[in-house]
Order: structure tokens, then sequence, then C-alpha cells
């Protein structure tokens, strides 16, 4: 019985690996595992995790990091008392109760293993979007700077005329009063009509309680595969908020490459009647929209000029965290800003990259190919 025991998250490290190996080697598989077991996570242990009123998935990794932490305290203190008193009864007795306590996370990394193969990594060896759903008319292999200058204006022109609705503060900062989550869900769940992987349940997105730190990392929202749950920054400025939710919330149906999460989260957002939704729809591309056509244009200013420009006021919508959301972050910020964003983005990078995105970061960019696809027959 104890060999079983041994035995079992060796054999739980031993899948993940098969499981991956399987995925990079058949996309069929892959799809299927997208397409007919993904969804049942959400359906079931999704469904208990949203009855937390918090990030159940936020405080799981904290945990994480307080049991590895334990894990090389304890394994200092094994060595100081070994050189100390080798022979002593309390020496043996620490020994074995650690021993316990590695094992222990022996059979958490292999369940970690599995968790994160079943709910993160086999999703990165499904065909893209492009290729499950029909994505705008009949599209081309590749557009122009024709429709990325129509596409650009439209989205810029959309956002200025939107800009100027919205109720604001003696900052001139939006004032929204709508319940926010529950739109987020409402509009993913009609976009579902249109995809079907994007069809039934959803739990409520939740705040990430540790948001500060966050957004040192430039981070506006996260998915934990562990819990099944949709987090969002809740310092970051509201207008990020609305396409935020409804990216991550893609997420949870199997949409993991972040171009295809931001294009869901556009769409979802686009053809709201709340126009707060619509707005955060075109502030989320119009930064990739415009570098685009900035580069196509050969940084040509009298050309860029002679095309409608962000407004003022839009611009101004378009950060990420206000001043005063900013000065709060660097006061509790336990290490710089600079240093945790440099990490972040190493670790991010490395993430994306061994799951087969050899763009990393960049990727999220590729939001602007699918939007000229989405947009072929009705702009163009």
């Amino acid at each position: 019985m104890k060999k079983w025991k041994q035995m079992i998250p060796a054999a739980l490290i031993v899948l993940s690996v098969l499981l991956n190996i399987i995925a990079r080697l058949s996309r069929t598989f892959s799809d299927c595992y997208v397409n007919q077991i993904f969804p049942l996570w959400v359906e079931t242990y999704g469904r208990l995790t949203g009855l937390f009123p918090f990030s159940v998935g936020e405080w799981m990794l904290y945990l994480a990091v307080l049991l590895v932490a334990l894990l090389l305290l304890g394994g200092l203190a094994s060595l100081l008392l070994w050189r100390c008193s080798p022979k002593s009864d309390f020496f043996t007795r620490w020994r074995k109760g650690y021993k316990k306590y590695v094992f222990f996370l022996y059979w958490v990394f292999g369940v970690v293993c599995v968790i994160m193969t079943l709910n993160c990594f086999l999703l990165y060896q499904a065909s893209p979007i492009t290729e499950r759903f029909k994505i705008g008319a009949e599209s081309k292999e590749a557009y122009g700077t024709q429709e990325l200058t129509i596409l650009r204006d439209y989205v810029v022109e959309q956002a200025n005329a939107l800009s100027k609705e919205f109720e604001r503060d003696e900052n001139g900062y939006i004032l929204y009063q709508g319940d926010m989550k529950a739109e987020a869900v409402n509009r993913m769940q009609k976009l579902g009509e249109e995809i079907p992987n994007l069809a039934g349940y959803y739990p409520m997105p939740k705040e990430l309680f540790a948001s500060g730190f966050y957004s040192q990392q430039y981070i506006m929202g996260y998915y934990f595969p562990f819990s099944m749950e949709a987090n969002y920054n809740r310092q970051m400025y509201v207008t990020n908020m609305p396409v935020t939710m409804c990216h991550e919330l893609s997420h949870l149906k199997g949409f993991i490459l972040e171009d295809e999460a931001n294009f869901i989260g556009y769409l979802a957002c686009v053809d709201s009647e709340d126009p707060f939704f619509r707005y955060s729809a075109y502030l989320s591309v119009i930064g990739y929209l415009d570098r685009d056509f900035i580069k196509a244009i050969g940084e040509d200013a009298d050309i860029y000029l002679a095309h409608p420009v962000i407004s003022e006021l839009t611009a101004e919508d378009k950060k990420f965290l206000t001043e005063e959301a900013w000065q709060q972050v660097e006061e509790k910020a336990v290490v710089s800003t600079e240093t945790v964003k440099q990490a972040a983005d190493t670790f991010l990078n490395t993430t994306l990259t061994l799951n087969g995105v050899a763009d990393g970061t960049v990727s999220y960019s590729r939001v602007v190919k699918l939007l000229l696809q989405y947009y072929d027959g009705i702009l163009y």
C-alpha cells in the first residue's frame, strides 16, 4: 500500500507529460478535448468555486507560495539541526516529519501537473478560432493598408463619439452605475449563440485581492486554472473592466490564446446595448490598430493627420490606472514596479513560448488580424 502511495504522484506527472505530448502531435485530440471534455470543469467545480465571494484561485496561489517557503525553511532547519545534533531524538522526529511534508508536496505537485495540463496547457494546442468557427466573409489570406486604414478609422470615430456620452466626476473620470459583472456574463452568453463553445454557465468575474501587485505587473485580469475563475484588477481604470471581464471569461470556455481572448472580449462588448461596454471594446483595440496603421504608412505624419485623430478625451480614457490609483500602488509596493514588471514579463513570455506561442506577449496584438477578418464584408 505504501508503494502505491509513492507511485501515484509519479503516475500523475507521467500522465501529464503524455497528455502534453499527444496534444502536440494530434490537433484532433486537442480539439476533441476542448470541445467535449473541458466544458465539464466550469460546469462542475467551477460552479462550486463560483459560490465564494472571493477569488479561490488567488488564495490558492498564495497558499502555494507559503508551502514552498515552508519547504525551503524546513530544509534549512534540517541542515542546521543535522550539523548541531545529528543523533538527537528531536532531530530524528523532525526529519521524519519533514519527509512527510516533502511527500505531501510531491502529491500536490503531481495534482498541479494534471490540473495545469487539463485546464491550461492542452488548450494551447487546439485549432485556431478561425478554423473552428466562421469569422467574417470570404476572408483573404492577408490584408493590406487599405483595409487596416478603414478599420482603424472606424474604431477611432466610434470611440471618439462615445467618449462624450458618459457622466464624469470632477477629475474627468467616467462614473458607471450599472451591474458590470452581470452584463459581462450576459454578453458572453449572448455571444455563445454565435460561437457554440461560449454557451453555457459562467461564474461571476471576481476582483483580485492583491490588485496593487497585479497593477505593478500591468495585468488587467487573470484566469486561474485551479479554480476555473475569471478575475480582474479592481484598481485599473473603469474603461478596462468590461472587456477584461469578457476576455477572462473566454478562457473558461477553452480560448486560452490571448489574441483570441482579446477578440472575443471585443465581440462580446461591441454589440452590447450598454454604450459603456461598446466604448470599452473600442478602447481595447484602438492602440493595436493605431500602431499597425502608423507602421503601415511609414510613420508619415501628413498621412496620419489626414485621417480621424484619436481625441484627447478618448486617449485619456485609454489609461491603465488613474494617477491616484498609481500613487496608492507605489505607496504600498514592497518591491519596485520596474522589478516586478520585468519578472512578470519574463515569466509570461517564457510560459507562452513553452506552450507554442513563439512571439510571446507580442501575440496579444494579433487581434488586429482577427478584427480585419471579422469586418471583411462589413466595412470593406
